[in-house]
């Protein structure tokens, strides 16, 4: 498991380090004071967990979750117990208050490894299906892992798609619950058509077919509408054909 720690203050960041090396199993990739370089690393190299500060000189810890678009797993490490809640809202693997006690520090570690080792498993048995659906020629439906299954989705009756921060929601035609699933934006485009699907905001992906109309800043699919993204809007009108 790949880390970054960030922590405007040196003595706090050797707190971690110290810790991460009696534990064992986790990487540290990168060591940052300032949470603007920390943002440039974090959009270019693969990490598996964040060790992030809140109060932070340019930017909040709460402000870069914010900004990050795919922000790995995260633990907030602050001075500051009122910030709490917000952590939790964010869906922080967990909230340690300085100073940290070093058994305090193993339990959220133990929380992120278990996350992070149910999340590889959702890849690999997801990779698994693919190989199979390959060599049996199959084109029209995806498996995705849900709890404790693959469930066979046809790949014609998704509407779209909606992102939180560990899972997607996936709804079908004809059902009125979604089915959840632990993988990325990434990891499930990858296992669709792209002709046939599109992101249109940071937390949607539609089915092409499904869009009965555009508004300015909407898509109506069924009688659901759904935001466009300002980042995706260029993009959204060159695959409709709308220019």
């Amino acid at each position: 498991m790949k880390c970054v720690i960030i922590d405007d203050e040196p003595l706090a960041i050797d707190v971690i380090e110290s810790y991460l090396e009696q534990i064992g199993g986790v990487q540290i990739v990168a060591k940052c004071t300032n949470p603007l370089e920390a943002i440039t690393i974090l959009n270019k190299q693969q990490v598996d967990l964040v060790f992030l500060d809140i109060e932070m000189p340019n930017l909040t810890g709460i402000d870069l979750v914010k900004t990050i678009e795919n922000i790995p797993a995260f633990i907030f490490t602050t001075a500051y117990p009122q910030y709490a809640l917000d952590g939790f809202n964010l869906n922080a693997v967990d909230y340690l208050v300085k100073p940290i006690p070093f058994q305090r520090f193993l339990k959220a570690i133990s929380r992120a490894k278990e996350k992070y080792e149910l999340h590889q498993k959702a890849i690999s048995d997801t990779t698994i299906v693919q190989s199979v659906q390959a060599e049996e020629g199959y084109t029209n439906f995806i498996f995705v892992k849900s709890e404790y299954e693959n469930i066979k989705i046809n790949v014609d009756d998704i509407q779209y798609m909606q992102g939180l921060k560990d899972y997607i929601k996936i709804y079908i035609k004809g059902t009125d619950k979604p089915i959840l699933t632990l993988l990325s934006f990434k990891e499930i485009l990858h296992k669709l058509p792209d002709h046939k699907f599109i992101r249109i905001h940071r937390s949607y992906i539609v089915n092409i077919d499904k869009i009965k109309a555009l508004q300015k800043t909407k898509v109506l699919v069924d009688t659901i509408r759904i935001p466009i993204g300002e980042t995706y809007k260029n993009n959204v009108l060159k695959q409709l054909g709308i220019e």
